[in-house]
């Protein structure tokens, strides 16, 4: 049987078929209720695909300009600290215009929790190549293939969060049921290092987007496990004492 919907979380899905932010969605509130925080929870949320989210949580969120929702999470927090804050953002939010704020929120260890959704590209605003486009990987500003010569490698925001001494750092896909399990576990031990007082917590989740992707959704799903995990391990990466 289908469980419930999350009192967290409302039913008007608004997201593209085969998106995987709606299931991130879900997830995030599933967590908040069996936390039994869904009623004094606050997010902050980034422009773009996330900016949706609101249509389908039942929280309080403020929505942030472009790339600033760690700089609106760490105002909340700040203001109030019994609250468990988080953001939402996806990869062109958090790792293109607003990389300063999502680092200086974990140099500063800021308690508060990041949900960031990797889908390779800017998603809403038409598919843009973003931090994390795959290497040749097809965008609409890439139309030939990323080029590392010209633009960079693919961002691995892993390896630039660990030296900083995060609580918590995962990365947790859309790939299976047992996958998806995973990344529900990620979230709230996410969470709860935020509850604890332990400080910075981030959790980045691999996302299919048929969409811009150009795929079915099984097909997007089959891209993540062959090109996107092999250049994006799964896993916990940071995990303070304390748990």
């Amino acid at each position: 049987m289908l469980k419930t919907i999350p009192k967290a979380c409302f039913i008007d899905n608004k997201y593209c078929p085969g998106c995987g932010h709606g299931i991130a969605n879900r997830l995030v509130a599933e967590v908040l209720e069996e936390m039994g925080r869904d009623g004094d929870a606050l997010a902050a949320i980034a422009v773009g695909c996330a900016s949706l989210m609101p249509d389908t949580f039942g929280i309080d969120c403020v929505q942030a300009q472009h790339g600033r929702a760690a700089a609106v999470a760490v105002g909340m927090k700040r203001c109030r600290p019994d609250k468990l804050v988080f953001t939402y953002q996806g990869d062109g939010d958090a790792l293109a215009i607003g990389f300063s704020e999502t680092m200086y929120a974990a140099v500063r260890h800021e308690n508060i929790t990041v949900i960031f959704v990797n889908n390779g590209n800017f998603g809403m605003t038409g598919g843009q190549m973003a931090p994390t486009t795959l290497e040749g990987q097809r965008t609409t500003t890439s139309p030939r293939g990323r080029d590392v010569r010209t633009t960079g490698d693919p961002m691995n925001i892993m390896e630039l969060l660990k030296p900083l001494d995060p609580a918590y750092l995962a990365r947790g896909s859309m790939t299976s049921s047992a996958e998806i399990l995973k990344t529900k576990k990620y979230i709230r031990t996410a969470f709860e290092a935020q509850e604890r007082g332990m400080g910075y917590s981030f959790v980045e989740i691999l996302s299919p987007c048929p969409t811009n992707w150009g795929l079915s959704a099984m097909d997007a799903v089959a891209r993540i496990r062959a090109e996107v995990v092999p250049v994006y391990p799964l896993g916990e990466f940071v995990k303070k004492e304390g748990f």
